[in-house]
């Protein structure tokens, strides 16, 4: 029982670790547009986004429910499962926001409890039921429906603002787009709070369940969401600038009006799916809102090399978390050395990965409008940050605009020199 005792508590706190992974994994889903386009400052922004995590996990425990008892059997499942689930979905999220890589924390957590339990009670510990209705279906689905809902409001955007004409209207107008950003913004770290923090409580209170402390299909227990939360609204206020940089990069255009119309449908997504137990991904529901938004705007479009990019690493993520999960069970079932071992590769692999992050470091500086511009400008796009001070700065004045035509268009060869009139030709 005291083996059980300690291991039930090293589990536990590990699953606090990835909950503090994935608050900063994905503050960029809530803030990266909100930083770029200057609505907020970096750390303003994520103390306001940390602290809506922290509100919004208190605000439903659907999703927690779904991932305690819904993904996998309780019944025969050991707490090592558990624990080596974890720790393939921590590598991967490290691993991911050393490569500034906005994938789903949430798929590498199915895809680390998938593996784990696969390769220890095998195929029916999985209830394929639950994973395809509860975690594939909305992981295909939200993207679109976000999407969709996305583009619809920045056409009925557009449509409203349109008819704002007048120096003192327009100004006004900035003013609410940039209020608006800002209470979105919020608006989808509280959703991030009430679907990601959960999932998170989901695996402590199946953690409890297999060590013998709760019933199976138990709620999770007040100290597990008060833990859960303060957990991702810390990871959250740490920062992720790897993620929010390169979500900064753009998959399209946005312009104010465009980011208030992706993070809103985002938001209204998440809350949506949390309220039915969906544990969808906000990563793919805020890519899949901002890709609406940029198709919305009259001219807009995608950046579909970068989209495709993102959908690869998006069906990446569950079979290679599942990989580690696997390899990590298959230790643990050796012995207590097998724990150890996973615990110490646990370890390695993160501080390795923290090692290497150092080699370049990337703060809150490096996001800001003001700040400096990539350390390798030719590898990435035009990111939100040039395309929001392009849509709203003032047209070129002329003499910028003739200097332009000059670069572009050269000017005709002069013609030959005439006689010069002051000396009298020669025969």
């Amino acid at each position: 029982m005291e083996h059980i005792t300690l291991l039930l508590a090293i589990v536990i706190a590990t699953a606090l670790v990835f909950d503090f992974t994935n608050g900063f994994h994905d503050t960029a889903n809530a803030m990266a547009t909100t930083i770029s386009t200057g609505a907020l400052k970096p750390k303003t922004a994520v103390a306001m986004s940390a602290v809506l995590n922290l509100v919004g996990a208190f605000l439903s425990v659907e999703v927690a429910r779904t991932i305690s008892g819904g993904i996998i059997n309780e019944s025969g499942i050991r707490t090592e499962v558990i624990f080596a689930a974890l720790v393939g979905a921590i590598l991967w999220n490290l691993l991911t926001w050393l490569v500034g890589l906005p994938s789903s924390s949430s798929h590498a957590l199915f895809g680390g409890l998938i593996g784990a339990a696969v390769m220890s009670a095998g195929w029916s510990s999985v209830n394929g039921g639950t994973v395809v209705t509860k975690v594939l279906l909305p992981a295909v689905a939200a993207p679109v429906v976000a999407g969709i809902a996305a583009l619809l409001a920045t056409r009925l955007t557009y449509r409203i603002g349109g008819k704002i004409r007048g120096g003192a209207q327009e100004k006004a107008a900035a003013k609410g787009y940039r209020a608006g950003q800002i209470a979105s913004a919020g608006l989808v770290s509280l959703a991030h709070g009430t679907n990601d923090a959960q999932k998170t409580m989901g695996i402590i209170t199946l953690a409890l369940v297999t060590g013998g402390v709760l019933s199976p299909g138990s709620n999770p227990p007040v100290w597990v969401i008060v833990a859960a939360g303060t957990a991702i609204a810390l990871g959250t206020y740490l920062g992720g600038w790897r993620i929010i940089r390169t979500m900064g990069s753009g998959l399209t255009e946005l312009r104010p009006p465009q980011g208030f119309a992706a993070q809103t449908s985002a938001a209204t997504v998440i809350l949506a799916s949390s309220h039915l137990g969906f544990s969808l991904s906000t990563t793919q529901s805020c890519s899949g809102a901002v890709m609406g938004a940029g198709l919305g705007r009259r001219g807009g479009a995608v950046r579909w090399s970068t989209a495709t990019r993102m959908f690869v690493a998006w069906g990446l993520t569950l079979p290679a978390a599942g990989l580690v999960g696997a390899g990590a069970e298959f230790l643990t079932q050796q012995g207590t050395w097998g724990v150890v071992v996973v615990a110490a590769l646990l370890v390695a692999g993160s501080g390795a990965i923290w090692a290497l992050s150092r080699r370049r470091p990337v703060g809150h500086g490096d996001v800001a409008p003001s700040g400096a511009a990539p350390e390798d400008p030719a590898a990435e796009p035009a990111g939100v940050v040039t395309t929001a001070i392009a849509a709203v700065s003032p047209p070129p004045t002329a003499g910028a605009l003739a200097a332009e035509l000059k670069a572009t268009i050269p000017a005709p060869a002069p013609a030959p020199a005439a006689t010069d009139p002051a000396r009298p030709a020669t025969v």
